[in-house]
């Protein structure tokens, strides 16, 4: 099981699953030239919503997928102070700097966790966080393309490691950044100009280190934690020369969210005193091999682009054949078996979609650890489920829901919430109103209820197995590129 309460995600593209809220529409994402008055929306209206919007950017130390799981520094601390005030998670992700505040201000987003240097003129637009990182501004630049084969010093003779050595030199950096400010103050101080090149709006940090890499540019900027970590996917950069003192990371908030900001504060001051905060700091930063690993991974978005698992070409058949969107079915997957096709469950699920071998056999299947073999039987089931709730529940999307928590528990258990919602009232087509007498099959009011013919339930586990496979589609949808549709089932 992933977590207690799914995250729904904001995204600019994707028509969503969830229901607290409507999906937007695409947007161009720009800077405006107005200044915006922050919408007044601060810590009790969030709660009151249900949901965090978080300004995030796509890098493998913000926000990726490897292997089907969400990952990255910002987003696993994230998680975590969700969890403390008992909301959801929505990102909205972007790689305009500019925009950022903006849409801080309007409301899209409640926080922006990216790595923000703190700088007086970004303190004139938002508030602040207490730091979370103390990072230097570091010099990313080429060594010689012979390097392998020369000695250390040198190597050094033909790198730069006096900022004064800068002058005249071209520097690419993200407009707005607090590089691009540092530079500037930096050619003040040796008297002299740097070739400030702002002109990569839509590109991120690491894409510009990437470019270093390859050739494309000379030099960038980047902070020290960054630094260090893309030093070892690209072993011909060089990263050892600061160009400032220290600087505070942190979070930022709008200003008149001072109440969402003191309970951050709070959270963050008492988070950077325990165990946790350093196990999720040296996962990212303290362990660059294990690292690399999951970031070059085929299964990592942020080098294969819109791979999940090594059973990428199956599922996609089989959820085309099912009229689901793939991400879907792969959410799923993960969700029974994390891809492992030898998986076995105490019950004696086996393989990838974890069916019973007689389920199974009633298909026609055998060999359940055959992914193949698996993907069929359980598109098969899931055939039979959809056609069982055609009739009760209409609406595809909303039938999805059934279909999911009927595969985890039971079709019959579901059958009896279903029955319970409509005796209480309730709306029986919609899922969240059946899920709350699914839960309530465990005491005894509910489960010997003469509607109830399957009896006794502790039903916490489907009603959490639908919101994790949602949520897991919504961030494969956010992060993998493609748009997402649930088509209606037929």
């Amino acid at each position: 099981m992933i977590r207690k309460g799914a995250h729904s995600l904001l995204m600019l593209t994707i028509v969503a699953l969830g229901a607290c809220h409507e999906p937007p529409k695409s947007v161009e994402i720009t800077s405006s030239p107005i200044a915006i008055s922050p919408i007044d929306f601060d810590l009790d209206s969030i709660i009151k919503r249900g949901s965090l919007r978080v300004i995030i950017d796509n890098s493998s130390t913000g926000y990726f997928i490897y292997k089907g799981q969400p990952m990255g520094y910002e987003y696993d601390l994230l998680d975590l102070f969700s969890r403390e005030i008992g909301v959801t998670l929505e990102f909205l992700l972007t790689t305009n700097l500019p925009s950022t505040f903006d849409l801080l201000d309007k409301g899209d987003g409640d926080i922006i966790a990216y790595s923000l240097t703190v700088t007086k003129e970004r303190k004139n637009k938002v508030s602040f966080t207490q730091s979370h990182i103390q990072a230097r501004q570091m010099l990313v630049q080429r060594k010689p393309q012979n390097w392998r084969d020369l000695k250390l010093h040198e190597i050094e003779k033909q790198l730069i490691r006096n900022p004064l050595d800068l002058v005249g030199k071209s520097v690419h950096v993200r407009p707005s950044s607090s590089y691009a400010e540092r530079l500037r103050n930096l050619s003040g101080e040796i008297g002299d100009d740097i070739q400030i090149v702002e002109d990569y709006e839509e590109t991120t940090q690491e894409e510009l280190i990437e470019m270093v890499s390859n050739g494309s540019i000379d030099y960038t900027i980047a902070d020290e934690h960054i630094a260090m970590v893309n030093a070892t996917y690209y072993l011909n950069i060089d990263v050892k020369t600061p160009i400032s003192f220290p600087q505070n990371i942190a979070w930022a908030v709008r200003k008149n969210s001072t109440n969402l900001l003191e309970i951050l504060d709070h959270w963050i001051d008492r988070m950077k005193k325990t165990p946790d905060y350093y196990v999720i700091f040296n996962k990212y930063f303290k362990n660059p091999k294990i690292h690399l690993a999951r970031v070059r991974s085929d299964y990592s978005n942020i080098f294969s682009g819109n791979k999940i698992s090594p059973y990428d070409a199956l599922i996609k058949a089989t959820a085309q054949d099912l009229n689901w969107d793939w991400k879907l079915l792969a959410a799923q997957i993960y969700q029974e078996s994390k891809f492992d096709p030898k998986a076995r469950s105490w019950a004696g699920a086996i393989g990838l979609m974890q069916m019973i071998p007689e389920t199974g056999m009633a298909y026609g299947v055998v060999n359940l650890e055959n992914p193949a073999n698996s993907l069929k039987s359980g598109a098969s089931h899931i055939k039979w489920l959809n056609d069982y709730w055609k009739k009760k529940v209409p609406d595809s999307l909303e039938r999805t829901r059934f279909i999911l928590g009927s595969y985890n528990a039971g079709h019959g258990h579901v059958l009896d919430a279903y029955r319970l919602t409509e005796k209480y009232k309730g709306d029986q087509t919609k899922w969240n109103e059946v899920a709350q007498y699914l839960l309530k099959k465990s005491k005894t009011q509910y489960f010997n209820d003469p509607v109830v013919n399957f009896g006794y339930c502790l039903c916490q586990e489907p009603v959490q197995y639908v919101e994790n496979i949602l949520y897991l589609f919504d961030q494969y949808s956010t992060l993998i590129g493609e748009d997402a549709q649930i088509r209606s089932s037929s």
